[in-house]
């Protein structure tokens, strides 16, 4: 399985930048990776908020094969521990998912077209977060995972065969 972070503009902070970066880096090892960045839009100040996302969406899609299975990190959606994400993502690889694809909108969120789009939503938080901030922490998360369902002892809990299916 191949997994793809997919995010809205760039990452400005210098330190969320440094730590998205260690943990995609140490993803590698254990799985494809890709992180597909769409640029920030140009000219917004006579957008409307939902127009920004309608655009946003648009270049989102775009990124999209019909194949893939697209997550969307949303408020709204389903909070996992660190061990039953790391059993949701070995459910996928065992469900043959050829492209799993996490997707962190714009400041705005998501359009429309792209909810309809999506296989499913994953909070990290019922509170809000920078959509910068949360490339590292879910990063993190994402590395934490690797490494419980290899048994590696980054994660101090008991490991994903206890996990009750």
């Amino acid at each position: 399985m191949k997994l793809t972070l997919l995010w809205v503009g760039k990452t400005t902070t210098a330190y969320f930048a440094e730590a998205t970066n260690e943990y995609v880096s140490r993803l590698k090892f254990y799985l494809p990776l890709e992180v597909v960045t769409i640029p920030d839009l140009k000219q917004t100040k006579a957008l409307t908020q939902a127009q920004q996302r309608d655009k946003e969406g648009e270049l989102i899609l775009k990124s999209l094969d019909s194949s893939d299975f697209v997550v969307l990190l949303d408020d709204k959606g389903r909070q996992f521990t660190s061990v039953e994400f790391a059993h949701w993502i070995d459910q996928r690889q065992h469900a043959s998912v050829k492209r799993l694809v996490f997707v962190i909108g714009g400041a705005y969120g998501f359009s429309q077209a792209v909810y309809d789009r999506a296989n499913g939503l994953i909070s990290i938080s019922k509170m809000t977060f920078s959509h910068q901030i949360i490339r590292p922490i879910f990063a993190e998360q994402l590395y934490r995972a690797m490494t419980i369902l290899k048994g590696e002892p980054y994660h101090h809990e008991e490991s994903l065969l206890a996990v009750k299916k």
